[in-house]
């Protein structure tokens, strides 16, 4: 009895993940549409506006606007956690079941 050689045909998009260049660039895009989608789900849990959500999170309505359509692509950690609070969110650093809240020092 002979073995047939059985080859499973990839998506298009599973042979573009073999190239490392394109994967890399893949996972950034996904990282940037994934907080931008939380950021919009938040915003329409809580009925916040970009104007609304900016002023509470004490940063400029450009800055909110640009996390929520993704185009920000190096956020800092302060605008971040400005926004997550005034969203009513706490950040957990959490590693093998050990959370750790995240507390940003006062400025």
């Amino acid at each position: 009895m002979s073995k047939k050689k059985t080859n499973k045909l990839m998506s298009t998009f599973e042979r573009e993940m073999q190239d490392m260049d394109f994967a890399k660039t893949h996972q950034e895009e996904y990282r940037e549409l994934a907080l931008s989608e939380l950021l919009l789900t938040l915003m329409e849990e809580d009925d916040k506006s970009v104007r609304q959500l900016a002023k509470e999170a004490g940063v400029s309505a450009i800055a909110t606007q640009n996390i929520r359509s993704g185009k920000s692509e190096d956020m800092r950690l302060k605008i971040f956690v400005g926004v997550v609070s005034a969203l009513g969110y706490n950040i957990v650093l959490e590693k093998d079941g050990h959370r750790i809240p995240f507390s940003p020092s006062p400025s």
